[in-house]
């Protein structure tokens, strides 16, 4: 079967997308589990946080013109048991010349499927841009599952409708009929105020089960981490964002493992 393929997405930016995506492949490498870390977003920050520079040619893009993968774009890190398709800034013109392609929504999937399905990786976790462009369009028809980072603000809800609705039109038009919403995670936290408090709630109410348990808290060194190329486990593995999101490697690992594949449309 592969690993799942799962894009963290948000057409919003500053909600810890990244962020979610350099500390839940960390995390993940400490329960000993094998992750690739697709860079699809075009400001590499993905690439960077995972201390790797961004190098012109190093990416998917062209990748996802031809539909092969060139040998050694997939990079190791200095995480254990983390691996990365870096990006790279010229991934942002990438988005006119796929749009020209045959299929242009399944660029990155005529890529990554055959890649899984002969890999022994047990997650790939695609970064998404902060757009609802083709880059985004094609992560998610590439993905098994959706996971989307949230911050705890006023304006929280009307994003999340914005990024559901995009999921529910990815699979009505046949791109990816498929797709799974596999968790929110509510990001930025303060305790400090009510009303993180009441957006979680209001999240909660609205999505259910569907909101992980485990919340992300603001930390100053989660924001830190990044500019010294390392993951918050490596740069201060004592920290709360650290433990916070340790906590949600093994929810999200439990909650993979109790995912029932969908039946291929």
């Amino acid at each position: 079967m592969g690993a799942r393929i799962i894009a963290i997405a948000n057409q919003k930016g500053g909600v810890g997308k990244t962020t979610t995506v350099i500390s839940l492949a960390a995390c993940l490498g400490e329960l000993g589990r094998k992750v690739l870390v697709v860079d699809l977003d075009p400001q590499a920050n993905a690439t960077s946080g995972l201390g790797l520079p961004i190098k012109e040619g190093g990416s998917l893009y062209e990748a996802m013109l031809s539909g092969v993968l060139k040998e050694g774009v997939i990079r190791e890190t200095t995480v254990n048991n983390v691996h990365v398709v870096p990006s790279e800034l010229d991934l942002a013109g990438a988005e006119i010349e796929i749009a020209r392609q045959d299929s242009y929504l399944h660029c990155a999937s005529r890529v990554l499927k055959p890649l899984v399905a002969r890999s022994d990786y047990d997650f790939v976790l695609v970064d998404c841009p902060p757009s609802l462009g083709i880059l985004t369009m094609n992560g998610l028809t590439a993905s098994d599952g959706m996971v989307v980072p949230m911050q705890c603000e006023y304006y929280a809800l009307e994003g999340l409708s914005v990024i559901t609705s995009l999921l529910n039109r990815v699979r009505k038009s046949g791109a990816n009929p498929n797709l799974q919403l596999d968790g929110i995670l509510m990001t930025m936290f303060d305790s400090r105020t009510n009303l993180s408090e009441q957006v979680v709630a209001e999240v909660r109410e609205h999505f259910g089960e569907k909101v992980y348990r485990t919340v992300i808290p603001r930390n100053v060194r989660l924001s830190e981490a990044p500019s010294y190329g390392q993951p918050i486990t490596l740069y201060d593995s004592f920290s709360p964002g650290a433990r916070a999101y340790r906590f949600f490697a093994r929810e999200f690992a439990k909650s993979q493992a109790s995912i029932t594949p969908a039946i291929p449309s």
